[in-house]
């Protein structure tokens, strides 16, 4: 398995603090079945501000040192970018960097709402040749409560990514039934950890895997674990027919989404 979104870097945001909770995770990661992981600290959140020079070096560090360790995981850079108006102008700038140098860019929105400039800056972004992965839209309050206003992003050129945790219930009743309803709606293309904590917030993505398989067929969970190895190979990712329902709860025909510029 491969998860396009952790904290695993040490000390430089709120996710593993020092070395050897790095390695602990790390050693959990394999423990839960992992191979490959993107680190995506926080970048430009307003608490963590984490340049791509800095997260490349400390990747390089992390990988010489699980190495040395003999923990069977390979780490790539990335960043977890926090909407903010500057943003294509430090892309431009090389103060960004995209998921295990792919054409996909890990970006957050607040919890709360969508800014007016997400739409632009997303077809923005996509005439750049870069894909933006909403991370997490199921813990977006305004994405939740209306998942046509995610739907309007993906068809400008994102994919989406939901939390294992929350497939899980985590984070509680509300968020789990979001996850899923963008999940049947067809609107998500990658599942991953977010992991921080080995013990508060560890991997358990192998879990939500099984979820994914027992609610929505095995086919779907295959196509999600495919899209990541996708992404970490800068391929396409292309649609994904998923099961959907309508507005009253019933099972519609299959639907086929995708970013535009995602699929070939």
């Amino acid at each position: 398995m491969i998860d396009i979104h952790t904290h695993i870097l040490p000390g430089i945001d709120d996710g593993a603090s020092d070395w050897e909770e790095s390695l602990a995770l790390a050693r959990a990661a394999v423990a839960g079945g992992i191979t490959t992981v993107v680190a995506t600290p926080h970048h430009a959140d307003e608490r963590y501000y984490n340049k791509a020079v800095d997260v490349v070096a400390l990747t390089a560090q992390l990988n010489e040192r699980l190495h040395e360790a003999g923990i069977p995981l390979s780490v790539r850079h990335g960043q977890e970018v926090r909407y903010h108006k500057e943003l294509l102008d430090n892309l431009e700038q090389g103060e960004l960097v995209t998921l295990a140098g792919s054409r996909y860019l890990l970006l957050e929105l607040p919890s709360g709402s969508v800014p007016d400039g997400v739409p632009e800056l997303i077809y923005e972004l996509s005439l750049k040749g870069v894909i933006p992965v909403i991370a997490h839209p199921e813990r977006n309050r305004e994405l939740a409560g209306d998942t046509n206003k995610l739907l309007r992003l993906i068809e400008l050129g994102a994919l989406a990514q939901v939390t294992a945790h929350s497939l899980i219930g985590s984070f509680g009743k509300g968020i789990e039934r979001a996850a899923w309803m963008m999940c049947r709606q067809g609107l998500i293309h990658l599942v991953s950890s977010d992991a921080h904590h080995c013990d508060r917030r560890s991997f358990r993505l192998e879990e939500a895997y099984e979820k994914v398989a027992d609610k929505l067929g095995s086919r779907i969970a295959t196509a999600y674990k495919r899209n990541a190895q996708l992404l970490v190979d800068d391929q396409p990712i292309p649609s994904l027919a998923v099961p959907v329902v309508d507005a009253t709860g019933a099972w519609g025909k299959m639907k086929r989404l995708f970013g535009r510029g995602a699929a070939e």
